[in-house]
């Protein structure tokens, strides 16, 4: 199994950026505070996956703690929810407990990537920085077709053209594959001179060609 593990910022005020994550996934994991319970920034996280159709796997972490009451979490996550306690995963990242049936966990319950290897390239530009020696470096996710190392790529909310210098996976340090396939999440570099140039939840195609955009810009 290929999986691809986007961390988000939990806080509220970085709704927007967790939402572009989102857009490139299947399902999430939903984490929750076994002594604190049910936040605020867990229910804006919750609508933002639920809008978007997403696999929710509630994680109860933190069950280590002295003040720790996951039977008071479950209760919660039910009635805020609706998720069945059952489905709710006992977890510790400091003691390791419960850990192993994590991505068991991911690998029954989320389904894998819609898109289609042999329809046109969409690719959804998911966040960008800038390396001294490379220049922008932009994480993406290929929702339809094939990129490839050589080739050219247009932005769908610029117009703006670009080659394909280097294309990979992040594993977690970037790893050149030279091609990303339909469902995988990796890095491309293209030459931008500014992280200006990657608009966040931008469509990037193939260029010469006619795509309809993916929902984000």
């Amino acid at each position: 199994y290929l999986m691809n593990l986007i961390d988000t910022p939990g806080h509220v005020d970085f709704s927007y950026e967790v939402s572009r994550s989102l857009a490139a996934c299947q399902g999430v994991l939903l984490v929750v505070d076994a002594a604190q319970g049910v936040q605020a920034q867990t229910v804006a996280n919750f609508y933002l996956a639920f809008e978007s159709d997403l696999t929710i796997i509630p994680v109860i972490n933190k069950i280590d703690q002295a003040s720790a009451d996951p039977e008071r979490v479950k209760q919660q996550l039910k009635s805020i929810f609706d998720l069945d306690p059952k489905d709710a995963l006992l977890t510790s990242a400091k003691t390791g407990v419960g850990l192993q049936h994590v991505l068991p966990a991911i690998i029954e319950r989320i389904p894998s990537p819609k898109g289609s290897m042999s329809s046109p390239l969409r690719t959804l530009l998911l966040d960008s920085y800038y390396d001294e020696y490379r220049g922008v470096i932009c994480h993406v996710a290929v929702v339809d077709g094939i990129l490839r190392r050589g080739e050219k790529i247009t932005s769908a909310s610029t117009g703006q053209s670009y080659e394909i210098m280097d294309a990979g996976i992040m594993h977690p340090e970037l790893t050149p594959t030279g091609l990303l396939l339909t469902g995988q999440v990796g890095y491309i570099v293209t030459g931008m001179r500014s992280t200006h140039e990657a608009r966040i939840g931008d469509t990037l195609h193939h260029a010469n060609t006619s795509v309809q955009p993916l929902p984000g810009d």
